[in-house]
């Protein structure tokens, strides 16, 4: 299995990005390829390979959080990568793995293709297996102390991917006051807007 890849992204769509590695480039998809679109800086983009009869695809994720959170929800009868995507797409990890933790239905049937019955077997199958994959990271993107000034910086390449997703300047400015109040990574803040966007 590719733990990492680490290089220059040359090409991002809605579902997909395209990492240069080298004289190669690996299509990867990713719950949010923007995040990533930073395309004169080296990134370092956590994989998982899916192999299932005649599919071959490479999934990347900002930390080795989402990409084990990621491998559980596809344990989970009735979640595919498609799926499990969906839930990494909508929401952060914590709240995730908080949700299931609480038994929250509600919580978990808001992301797209989980209803109730799914949410149940997500609850039934994972609650007590997350914490170890809460846990289980060195990349520190997720859960580390920001200044307030990085807080800032996050929100503005939150803001900036956002609108290279196609969001007006309109549909922005109605969640970034809510957005301001946060405190969150660049990852986390565009998830919470589309949440909000889509809700």
């Amino acid at each position: 299995m590719i733990e990492f890849l680490r290089g220059t992204i040359v090409h991002t769509e809605r579902e997909t990005l395209t990492l240069e590695v080298g004289n190669t480039g690996y299509l990867i998809y990713c719950a949010n390829p923007f995040v990533f679109d930073r395309q004169e800086e080296e990134v370092t983009i956590y994989t998982y390979q899916y192999v299932k009869e005649d599919v071959l695809r490479l999934y990347g994720f900002p930390t080795r959080r989402e990409r084990g959170l990621f491998e559980q929800l596809l344990q989970v009868s009735g979640i595919g990568p498609k799926g499990a995507l969906a839930v990494l797409a909508a929401g952060a990890p914590a709240q995730v793995v908080q949700a299931v933790e609480e038994e929250n239905e509600t919580f978990l049937v808001k992301f797209p293709g989980v209803g109730r019955k799914t949410a149940r077997q997500i609850i039934l199958d994972l609650k007590g297996k997350l914490t170890d994959v809460m846990n289980d990271d060195t990349s520190g993107t997720l859960f580390y102390a920001q200044t307030e000034e990085e807080f800032n910086e996050a929100l503005e390449e939150a803001l900036e991917a956002l609108k290279a997703l196609g969001y007006g300047e309109k549909e922005i400015e109605k969640v970034k006051p809510a957005l301001q109040q946060e405190q969150l990574t660049s990852d986390e803040y565009v998830k919470k807007a589309l949440q909000w966007m889509l809700s």
